[in-house]
């Protein structure tokens, strides 16, 4: 069994420039790495990540960090190598109910771009699908199911969802079992009209 960490915080994102700060795809793919690291990364580790130079990564990392979703971490020894990490809070998207124009823009742009990173991320499942271990390609789950809720039920189903995924997350743990691995997960509810 593995020990669990302290809640991290929740922070909502409603500000239209920082939205649109996080809606570059090599910026969701620098927060996601350095999100699963404990210990933070590099300029250098993220270019890695995220495609790009070291150079354009440390652009990138400082944007970020502008916007308090990223800070220099303590270093790893070496003073000349600058650590980055995200800080201990989860982050919620809602330009809220009242949004104007601006808002709703950049809150399109931040869930279409990662919508974009989740259908990558199942066409390339279903390249590499056949060469996966057989434990691995059995528990791989496509599901899109239409339910019928009222608000209240779908608040609660929300939460137990949440409530399920949350012990898995790399933050909230101290230590992976064998043979664990990444697993992207994608969960959206939306009404239907």
């Amino acid at each position: 069994m593995t020990e669990a960490r302290p809640e991290p915080r929740r922070k909502t994102i409603s500000d239209p420039q920082v939205m649109r700060a996080l809606a570059h795809p090599a910026r969701i793919a620098i927060i996601e790495y350095l999100s699963s690291r404990e210990g933070g990364g590099t300029a250098t580790e993220c270019a890695e990540i995220a495609g790009l130079s070291p150079s354009a990564t440390s652009y990138h990392l400082r944007a970020l960090a502008k916007f308090g979703l990223v800070e220099q971490a303590p270093s790893r020894g070496d003073a000349r190598e600058r650590v980055w990490r995200t800080p201990g809070v989860s982050w919620l998207v809602d330009a809220g109910r009242e949004a104007g124009p601006e808002a709703r823009a950049a809150e399109q742009a931040l869930v279409e771009a990662h919508a974009a990173r989740a259908m990558e991320r199942t066409r390339d499942w279903l390249r590499r699908a056949g060469d996966e271990p057989a434990e691995w390609y059995d528990v791989a789950l496509f599901n899109d199911t239409l339910l019928l809720l009222t608000a209240d039920e779908l608040a609660d189903l929300n939460e137990a969802v949440m409530t399920l995924l949350r012990p898995y997350h790399p933050r909230r743990r101290t230590a992976a079992p064998p043979g664990a691995r990444s697993v992207a997960v994608q969960y959206r509810t939306v009404p239907l009209a």
